[in-house]
This record gives C-alpha cells, sequence and structure tokens, in this order.
C-alpha cells in the first residue's frame, strides 16, 4: 500500500502542479527521517521555485493549502524551507495493507496474457566441463530471483540457461580423456553414467591446464579438437556430446537442491548446426559490421571494430570464455572480444552469442528444434534444444523477446558490449536497448573458511579479507560440497533444539528449509558490486541479517498466529484480517501513543515497494535487507507486546491482526528470495 499511496501523492501533485502553475516538474518523493514528520515528503517547491522565482515555502502553503483530498491521505503539511509532507490516514492504510496482503502467491503468482511482452532472464551458464562451484551458484540465485520478482509482479518470464556445450572448457575434458587418459568413447560413457561424474572431470580439467602450459605446442592439439567439436564429427566431437550432456544432468541436479529451475536449456552446438551462425555471419557482412584483417597478428579473422576503439586496435585470439558463464576459469582479454571468427573458421564465442540474441529478439528468421530434458522438482520441465526435426508436438514457443536480461559475471561486461554493438551495427537500435548485463561480482572465501576447507594459504594471502579461487585450478568450494556442509551444520543444529525429530520427515524439511535459506540469503544479501567472502559460521548464523534470524522470525510469527485461532475460531479464516472496525483501528495506531505499533504497519505494508525498488536497481540485496529489517522489527514488537496474553479483548485482536499481516509479508518477501520457513525451528 506504500507504493500505492506514494503513486496517488505523486499523481495528484503533477496534477496540481500542471493546473495551477501551468508547469511540469518532476516529482520526487521520499520517507522523511521521523515519524513525526508524516510517512511521504516531497521536495517538489524547491525545484517549483526555480521556475517560478518564488520562494519554496510560499509555494509549499499554496499547494497544501489548495491540494485536493487525497484518498488515503489524512493531511499534507508544510516542513522545513519547502517539503511538502504527507500523513496517511493510519486506519484505512492498516485495513487496505491487510486486503491487499496475501492476495497473490509468490510460489504461484497470477499468469500474465499469453501476449503478453516476453522477458528473458538468462542465468547459471556454466560450462559442461566440471562440477558447478559457490562462483556459479551466485549467479544462479541472482537470476532465479529476479525472474521470481518479474513473474510475482505480473511479467511473463522465460528462464533459459546458456550451455556452451562446444567451447574450449569441454574440449580440455576431451583432451584430458583422449590424451591424458587414453579412454575411449565407451569408457568415458560408462564414467557419464556414474555418480559424480562432474567431480572426475573437475580434476581433470586442472590436470588438463598444466599438461597444456608444460608445452605451449599442444594448444595447436586443443585447437585442432575444439575445430572438431564445433563442426559435430569425428571421435572428440561424440565425447564431447556424452560430457557435455552428463555434466548439465549433474549440474540441473545440484540446483534442484536450491529449487532453481529454468525452461530451456540453449545448446550452443544447435547454434553452429543449424546455421544460426552462418545467418549472423552473412548479415555482419553485409552491413560491414566486421571486416577480414589483412594483416598483423590478426591476419584471417573476422572482426568487428568498435566506436570507441582506436583504429590500430589489434586483439589477440588466445583466451575463450562464453560471455554468460562464470568468468573465474579464464577471463577473456578484452581484445579478443573484437574478434567474431578466427583465422581458423572457429566462431569465437561473441560470434555465437551475436546470432544468439538475434534469435532470442525473433531477428534471425530461424529457429532450434526442442525436446523435453529434465524435470524439476517444482515440476517444471526443462526443455532443450535440438538440432534435428522434429519438435516434441507440446514443445513451447520460445525466444521473441522484448526484454533480456543475461546474469553474467562483472569482468564479462566488455564482450557483453560488443553483442550490444553487433545489434547496434545491424541496425537493431530498440533491441541493443533492451538488452541488460546483469552483472554481479565474485565469489571468495574467508580464511578460516578456506582453512577448514584444507587449502594451503601463502603467507602473503593470510591477512587478506578473503582468498580468491579458481576453478581452472581446482581452486573453489564445489556447490554439492557446499550444500553438504550446510546441511551438516543445519542438521547438528536441529538435533540440538529438536533430537526427536532427526531422521523423520518433518526433521528432513527442517533441514533443507534452514541450509537452503541460510545459503540463498547469504548469497542475496550482498549488492551484486561486491565481492563476497563465504564463511559457513556467519551464514548459518542465527544471528544478525542472516536466513536462519529471518526464518526464526516466520516461526515465531507462524506459532503466534497458530495459537491466536487455536483460542479464536475467527483468526483461522480466510478474511481475518477484517475482523475490526475503523474506529477501533484508529485508537490503537494513534499518533504518538500508537507510533510504534504504526511503524510496523508501515514497514509492513511497504512490500511493493521494496519489490519496485529492487527491480527497478536490478538489485534482490534490497529485498533482503527488508526482510531482515521486518524480522527485527516484529521481535521488537513480540517482546514489547504480551500478545496471547493481552486482558484487553480488543487490543488482542488488533495485535493479531497485526501478527498475521507481519507473517503474510514475511512469507512472500522469502518465497520472492526462494526460501521457505519450515513450521517449528
Amino acid at each position: 500500500m506504500y507504493k500505492a499511496l506514494e503513486d496517488r501523492l505523486r499523481k495528484a501533485l503533477r496534477h496540481h502542479i500542471h493546473e495551477r502553475y501551468k508547469t511540469d516538474v518532476p516529482i520526487v518523493t521520499e520517507r522523511p527521517p521521523k515519524l513525526s514528520m508524516g510517512e511521504i515528503a516531497s521536495p517538489v517547491c524547491f525545484e517549483l521555485a526555480k521556475r517560478l522565482k518564488k520562494p519554496p515555502r510560499a509555494l509549499a502553503q499554496e499547494i497544501a493549502n489548495s491540494l485536493k483530498p487525497i484518498p488515503g491521505v489524512a493531511r499534507v503539511e508544510v516542513a522545513g524551507g519547502g517539503y511538502l509532507n504527507a500523513f496517511l490516514d493510519r486506519a484505512d492504510f492498516f485495513r487496505a495493507t491487510c486486503e491487499e496482503a496475501g492476495k497473490q502467491s509468490a510460489e504461484a503468482p497470477a499468469a500474465p496474457a499469453p501476449d503478453a511482452p516476453k522477458f528473458i532472464v538468462e542465468h547459471t551458464s556454466i560450462n559442461p566441463n566440471k562440477a558447478a562451484h559457490i562462483g556459479h551458484l551466485r549467479n544462479a540465485v541472482l537470476g532465479d530471483t529476479f525472474a521470481r520478482l518479474l513473474r510475482y509482479t505480473g511479467h511473463r518470464v522465460e528462464v533459459q540457461n546458456y550451455v556452451d556445450n562446444t567451447g574450449v572448457q569441454v574440449a580440455d575434458v576431451v583432451l584430458g580423456f583422449l590424451h591424458l587418459e587414453s579412454k575411449s568413447l565407451d569408457e568415458v560413457r560408462a564414467l557419464a553414467a556414474a555418480p559424480k561424474f562432474d567431480y572426475v572431470c573437475w580434476d581433470l580439467y586442472t590436470r588438463v591446464t598444466l599438461w597444456l602450459a608444460e608445452d605451449k605446442s599442444r594448444l595447436e592439439i586443443r585447437a585442432h579438437t575444439l575445430k572438431e567439436i564445433e563442426e559435430g564429427h569425428g571421435a572428440a566431437a561424440e565425447m564431447a556430446e556424452v560430457v557435455s550432456t552428463a555434466i548439465v544432468r549433474c549440474h540441473l541436479q545440484t540446483l534442484d537442491r536450491l529449487g532453481i529451475s529454468y525452461d530451456l536449456l540453449s545448446r550452443e552446438s544447435e547454434i553452429l548446426h543449424l546455421k544460426f551462425w552462418d545467418a549472423a555471419f552473412a548479415m555482419l557482412k553485409q552491413r560491414g559490421a566486421i571486416q577480414l584483417a589483412t594483416s598483423g597478428k590478426n591476419q584471417g579473422c573476422w572482426v568487428m571494430q568498435l566506436p570507441s576503439e582506436p583504429q590500430d586496435s589489434e586483439p589477440t585470439a588466445e583466451s575463450e570464455q562464453k560471455s554468460s558463464g562464470a568468468a573465474e576459469d579464464e577471463p577473456a582479454e578484452l581484445a579478443e572480444a573484437k574478434i567474431i571468427v578466427r583465422s581458423n573458421g572457429t566462431v569465437t564465442y561473441v560470434g555465437k552469442d551475436i546470432a544468439y540474441h538475434l534469435w532470442k529478439f525473433g531477428l534471425l528468421g530461424r529457429d532450434f528444434y526442442y525436446r523435453p530434458f529434465h524435470r524439476h522438482l517444482d515440476g517444471r520441465e526443462a526443455w532443450t534444444t535440438a538440432s534435428e526435426p522434429p519438435s516434441a508436438p507440446d514443445a513451447p514457443e520460445f525466444g521473441h523477446a522484448r526484454e533480456v536480461y543475461n546474469v553474467i559475471d562483472a569482468r564479462q561486461a566488455y564482450p557483453q558490449q560488443v553483442v550490444v554493438a553487433g545489434l547496434r551495427a545491424l541496425g537493431h537500435t530498440e533491441q541493443a536497448n533492451h538488452l541488460k548485463h546483469f552483472s554481479y561480482n565474485v565469489v571468495a572465501l574467508t580464511p578460516r573458511c578456506a582453512r577448514e576447507l584444507g587449502y594451503e594459504i601463502p603467507e602473503e594471502d593470510a591477512k587478506k579479507p578473503y582468498i580468491e579461487v579458481s576453478g581452472r585450478k581446482g581452486q573453489g568450494v564445489k556447490a554439492d560440497d557446499l550444500i553438504d556442509r550446510l546441511e551438516a551444520s543445519a542438521r547438528n543444529e536441529v538435533e540440538s533444539r529438536h533430537p526427536e525429530l532427526i531422521g523423520t520427515a518433518e526433521g528432513n524439511a527442517m533441514v533443507d528449509a534452514i541450509s537452503k535459506g541460510a545459503l540463498r540469503y547469504f548469497l542475496l544479501r550482498y549488492t551484486r558490486s561486491t565481492v563476497i567472502a563465504f564463511d559457513f559460521h556467519d551464514a548459518l548464523s542465527f544471528e544478525g541479517e542472516t536466513g536462519p534470524y529471518a526464518l526464526y522470525a516466520v516461526v515465531r510469527v507462524q506459532g503466534i498466529w497458530r495459537k491466536g485461532a487455536e483460542r479464536d475460531a475467527q483468526f483461522a479464516a480466510e478474511d481475518a484480517a477484517d475482523l475490526m472496525k475503523t474506529e477501533e483501528i484508529a485508537k490503537f495506531v494513534a499518533q504518538g501513543s500508537g507510533d510504534d505499533l504504526w511503524d510496523l504497519i508501515v514497514l509492513a505494508g511497504s512490500l511493493d515497494a521494496q519489490i519496485d525498488a529492487a527491480l527497478t536497481a536490478q538489485e534482490p540485496a534490497f529485498l533482503t535487507r527488508y526482510a531482515f529489517e521486518l524480522a527485527q522489527a516484529f521481535n521488537i514488537f513480540y517482546h514489547k507486546h504480551h500478545i496471547l496474553s493481552e486482558e484487553d479483548a480488543e487490543k488482542r485482536t488488533f495485535l493479531l491482526k497485526l501478527v498475521w499481516l507481519v507473517r503474510e509479508q514475511l512469507v512472500t518477501t522469502l518465497a520472492l528470495l526462494g526460501i521457505t520457513a519450515p513450521e517449528r525451528m
């Protein structure tokens, strides 16, 4: 309701100023620093004063005196040198907030119209050559949460996971099986069918990195292997298909543990085999967006010259990294991104990305074939692209987006800019404007966490705030190991409080909720530009701004509400929000005597404003902070007011109503973060 009233006030001020002063100015609103100054303030009169050459306070007084009544706003007063401060109708706000709360489920939001503009969110996009690690989890959790926020606010959302199954990382693992271990295709198939194949490839990938570093001439073998895989023929291509498909299945099983699901797995091999790149290549050449280098170290390469780059800038073509994957393995040099086709004819990841984004926006004139691939724990079917017809008869329509968000490591900002430049060069300015890089920083380890995991920390790194990890070097926390470790710690916590639940369905659900909530909250609580230093102790703490703290608040709220409903059957009804008259509510939230209760009500009624801010800034951390503040405010309220033992029946009804409101808002907030509270903790 706070956002609705804020919008209502802005609209009223905009209309009033236009009608009275025949001018339009931006209407900005903010929260006053003190409750005694109202709930919404606007400094609009300062800007208006510049235009009209009048004192801002005098203008503010004129507007306050002449502004028509605004539903939900009790009065507008002048403050300071010219602020307009709005005081809300407290009883009306509480009633309206209760009516709105719980109308829409974050787990099952209302379905948008089938023809509504589509928003594509691409996230995770782990190279299918080894186990997922903690850095990948930050990507996946950010993307999943952002998609939940979009769905909750009525958008039609398609979640994609790009599978770079023809890239150099997969080629390296194939090299390892063929040249380091001399494995046949059948032997690799047998390994791929066994558990922990992603762990096997993790170790092998590290060994191949060392093997290539020992003798640079081996890079020629890699280049040949990569070309075979891209062209889709030979033993290397067959083995790459076995390896990448098995690893993707491992990744999906890992991510199911965190409640993360996808609509489409887009495989890079189909971009090549269905000639997506050929179509994009022809477009780029026709528009003069790329040029064939005839001299220098890029001779024979097709390159894109960016408007901001000097004409004699010469990129190199060694490193390779899918732009939408986690970047810590092999950060691409900036210049590499400008090479679209290498001199040996293989396409760089940026070239394939340009073709892929033309398809995402429905601009390529071609489509994939589709097959069902994996059913997530929430029942959602994850489809995959295929190169052979026909598509499965019940395949959805994919692509054709109006807006695309790519959740990608901040170090891949430059390649993303090249993709945008490619769209612009082809004349697709509108689509280029709607391609958004949802960037984030890396995940490292605290020194304590690194030691717990058995890492040897060099003396020069011992005093650093965090220890960097590298999947290519085999240094990192595998995602499944991390989740296992968190579950073990959560199980210990449950056992210390409820030993009778260990091994039961309720106990297992509690362990799952606490561990998943702890990890998702930890990865989301930091702003995207922040380097996260992960620590087991900090993530699982029941105190401070953590997932378990927010979960415990929900459990406490639910317990109070349940006991209240047991004592009075009327509270068990769905319309429990409508149990009191307006004048009764007003008595308990009166200015002065009811300010502490009113503060909690305003906070609870600000959920939609927080969601709007999180979406506008593309910053899920705003919502974790809100969950913490609401949980913290409720705990203060709980300790100050004797809810269930309150002797005044009217006040007890009001307090239980407030408990119900907080419960609805907390449960919704956590669900948007992908977190579900257990029945007890």
